[in-house]
């Protein structure tokens, strides 16, 4: 999970959040202001101290007006000129201060708005449920303006007043924790917000999930990821998921599972990079199943979409020698050898001609290998281009070519033996040339006692 996925996350589910809670100022102040009472849902009795005047009423509305006609410089004039502590109860204060507050927050003056609710709390007789509201609107804002030492604080001091908090405030507090890079603490609280919010009968949301993943990531639990990925994965099957949980395979040891991650990627064709392309034909070949690797590395180079590159090329005739494809592995390789400056992928193609008995091409190839040079065993270059020469009964030359090769002790009994199969070769054939020029001596002078006779 990136930073930028979860600021843009931290922003959406702020403005979400304020966007139920601060419309409570709006519904506070109309509510006071036209029966005259607290809220009968906070269980406390109604004072006469809590009723709002007329005047108070009536200016309260016209502030509402002028709200509804975006004229905010306006509501804030009228409503800054009837707060005053000096005659207004408390209530009626609390009451002023929140719709303060909340126009404040419409003109996007963040801290002009905290600085009123902050204030607002500091009322004594503030009523429980006004107190509460206020703040969890404080420690949203906090968290908006990226104060989120204060945030904490303040959504704590919220935990203390809510007897049965709602999963969204656990996640809000997750999230300023995260600011904070208290990753570890993360966990609890959205792990509460998930247990209540089955409690409640509603799922655990997604953005959720990535948040819990982040803080296990973070932790390097592994497991933890691989499990909340499978989680995603069953009601939010995305790429980076799949991608996700192969990673978790990877770092788990479990690569026998993490070709199943990519290969499932590949069949709902979720993989787009070149490189994850080239990923699923490598996992292809760690699985012992070459042809599908040359067969997907050989459609996405085709296409255009891998590039055309000596590594590729490369990977792509392993796969076609592997999967015993000489014909096909003889163009990737014969690509490859032209954009290689050593002579390696050269030899690869004296060999993958030597497999299909095409053997000057072999003598061709074995001896470009050997002129570039760089080789990891020179010697190995000498016995195929031995054997491509054999083949062709040039013995002389393949003679010279095995006894190069014999040269490096590794090869010694190699080239020995082929030596000798030479030589046992060449001198066969010496008795075949011996015999044959034998018996044609012995038919030319039969003939000539033949042609005397007949004279």
């Amino acid at each position: 999970m990136t930073t930028t996925f979860m600021r843009g996350f931290a922003a959406k589910f702020c403005i979400v959040l304020l966007a139920g809670v601060l419309a409570v100022g709006d519904a506070s102040a109309q509510r006071a202001a036209g029966s005259g009472q607290a809220d009968k849902d906070d269980n406390t009795k109604t004072k006469q101290a809590q009723a709002v005047s007329k005047d108070v009423y009536e200016r309260i509305q016209k502030a509402q007006e002028m709200v509804d006609n975006k004229d905010y410089n306006g509501a804030l004039r009228l409503l800054n000129n009837l707060y005053n502590p000096d005659k207004l109860t408390e209530y009626e204060q609390a009451n002023v201060l929140n719709y303060i507050g909340f126009v404040h927050y419409n003109k996007d003056d963040v801290n002009a708005a905290l600085a009123t609710f902050e204030k607002m709390l500091r009322i004594p007789s503030l009523e429980p449920q006004l107190a509460k509201q206020t703040t969890l609107t404080v420690a949203q804002l906090y968290t908006m303006q990226e104060q989120y030492s204060k945030a904490l604080t303040t959504i704590d001091r919220w935990f203390a007043l809510e007897p049965n908090p709602g999963p969204d405030q656990f996640i809000l507090k997750a999230q300023i924790l995260y600011n904070l890079n208290r990753y570890k603490d993360m966990i609890s609280p959205i792990e509460t917000a998930m247990r209540v919010a089955k409690e409640r009968g509603k799922p655990a949301k997604e953005d959720w999930w990535n948040l819990l993943n982040f803080a296990y990531f973070q932790q390097e639990d592994y497991r933890k990821v691989r499990d909340i990925q499978k989680t995603l994965l069953q009601s939010w099957p995305k790429a980076r998921y799949w991608k996700s949980l192969a990673g978790a395979y990877t770092e788990l040891g479990e690569d026998e599972k993490l070709i199943y991650a990519y290969d499932a990627a590949h069949t709902q064709g979720m993989l787009e990079k070149p490189t994850e392309f080239v990923t699923m034909a490598q996992l292809y070949l760690q699985a012992e199943v070459p042809y599908k690797a040359g067969t997907l590395l050989q459609q996405k180079m085709d296409a255009g979409v891998v590039p055309k590159s000596e590594k590729h090329y490369r990977l792509l005739s392993q796969a076609w020698m592997l999967a015993q494809e000489d014909d096909k592995a003889i163009p990737a390789l014969t690509a490859a050898a032209k954009l290689s400056s050593t002579g390696e992928l050269d030899l690869r193609l004296a060999n993958s001609y030597l497999n299909i008995g095409k053997y000057n091409d072999c003598i061709a190839s074995a001896n470009t290998a050997i002129r570039k040079g760089s080789l990891k065993n020179p010697d190995n270059a000498q016995i195929s281009l031995g054997m491509c020469l054999y083949n062709l009964k040039r013995y002389g030359d393949s003679k010279k070519a095995f006894q190069a090769a014999a040269r490096v002790p590794r090869s010694q009994r190699q080239a020995a033996q082929w030596i000798r199969v030479i030589d046992a070769e060449v001198e066969r054939n010496r008795q075949i040339r011996l015999a044959e020029e034998a018996a044609r001596k012995k038919r030319r002078e039969l003939e000539a006692k033949l042609a005397s006779a007949s004279t």
